[in-house]
């Protein structure tokens, strides 16, 4: 009996741990998610209770034409999707070189993945920019620049926030950091793209200027596969 139940202790650890380290390298991306593993690699969540995730939109552009399957870490949260997000990935989605997508379900012709999340996260405050309603467009246009978003990228974003922050005589604006949003929202695409920009902006109405310490912006480098995604988080 002690000898089975040895042996049975022993396959039963083994099998834990083989499971943990599956699920490591899978959320690391050294290894695909052959097994959809999400419940041992749970998202690192800072809750604010004033604090929206809205918009998040994804642009694909691959070297040549690619079938390419995108998967969100935290599926439970999604409040909505374009095209469903069945039910753990979008999959079989054709990418071609210019951007433009087809979804193979239902064959509809898209340029980008939309999702949003209902979860709330905290925001970094030790530094932002300070940034007056005349000076938006010039602030964005440059700043979406350096992150390597192209024009059109850019311009989607710029018209789609800038009727919510007209009323702001003063908006704290800060860009994450691709590490920040990984522990929000890690994305796994496969097959693995080159180069993953992800720009989500942070962003509070004040009524006057302060003086805080001004974020330094990192330009990353854009090139072969490239995968976009843009959104943003509003700080009441």
């Amino acid at each position: 009996m002690k000898k089975w139940l040895k042996i049975w202790l022993i396959v039963w650890w083994s099998l834990l741990i083989t499971w943990w380290g599956l699920a490591w390298l899978t959320k690391a991306w050294i290894i695909p998610n052959w097994l959809d593993i999400e419940a041992l690699c749970p998202n690192v969540y800072e809750f604010d209770s004033h604090t929206e995730v809205k918009k998040p939109i994804i642009y694909l552009y691959p070297t040549t034409e690619t079938q390419v399957n995108v998967r969100l870490w935290a599926p439970r949260d999604l409040s909505y999707t374009y095209p469903k997000y069945n039910p753990k990935k979008w999959r079989n989605i054709i990418a071609q070189t210019n951007g433009d997508l087809e979804d193979m379900d239902t064959w509809r012709k898209l340029y980008a993945l939309y999702w949003e999340w209902k979860s709330e996260i905290s925001i970094n405050f030790d530094e932002w920019f300070v940034v007056a309603w005349k000076d938006i467009i010039p602030f964005l246009e440059e700043k979406l620049a350096i992150l390597w978003l192209n024009e059109r990228e850019a311009e989607e974003f710029i018209v789609y926030w800038l009727p919510q922050m007209e009323n702001n005589a003063y908006n704290l604006i800060r860009f994450e950091t691709i590490e920040e949003q990984d522990e929000n929202m890690l994305l796994n695409i496969t097959p693995k793209p080159d180069t993953i920009i992800r720009v989500m902006m942070d962003r509070k109405a004040i009524d006057e200027p302060i003086d805080i310490s001004e974020q330094e912006i990192i330009t990353p480098e854009r090139t072969w596969f490239i995968v976009v995604e843009w959104w943003w988080s509003l700080k009441s």
